[in-house]
């Protein structure tokens, strides 16, 4: 198993596990690996080392790594981790109706389909229209559900 950093291009850092590096290079040119924050498709692996030696005069200068890249820091890390989280949460706790966002928002409205949480697309004008009906609507953007869990 071969645990890699990655990076999208909007510089959110994840881990990706693969059988092996050209597992990796085969996923990622059939387009198979993306981001799991925001779904960009444009991932690069970043730099890693299992085990780094660092001697106690460059403990405390600031850290890069070998491509020039400032770390993420700890807190940008946390803010991911809490996004990631709150993403799992909205997943596992609503129903994607996918394109059928809009028709199924008034169904559960009006009382013609069982109330619950959904999720799914809509259009500017669909949100703004269903604002307008007094249908609640909170736009939230999420990366395309994947088949498997999310990390």
């Amino acid at each position: 198993m071969k645990v890699l950093n990655l990076r999208c291009a909007l510089d959110h850092t994840f881990e990706g596990w693969f059988a092996s590096e050209a597992d990796f290079q085969s996923q990622l040119e059939r387009g198979l690996v993306a981001c799991p924050l925001c779904g960009d498709g444009q991932v690069s692996k970043m730099p890693s080392a299992p085990r780094i030696s660092i001697s106690r005069t460059r403990e405390h200068a600031e850290p890069s790594g070998h491509d020039g890249v400032t770390p993420v820091s700890p807190e940008a890390l946390t803010m991911q981790s809490l996004w990631m989280r709150a993403v799992q949460h909205v997943l596992a706790h609503t129903d994607d109706v996918g394109e059928r966002f809009p028709e199924e928002a008034r169904r559960i409205h009006y009382g013609e389909a069982e109330e619950r949480a959904i999720r799914g697309r809509a259009t500017p004008e669909d949100r703004q229209a269903l604002q307008e009906e007094g249908i609640d609507v909170l736009s939230i953007p999420l990366p395309e559900t994947p088949s498997g869990p999310l990390q």
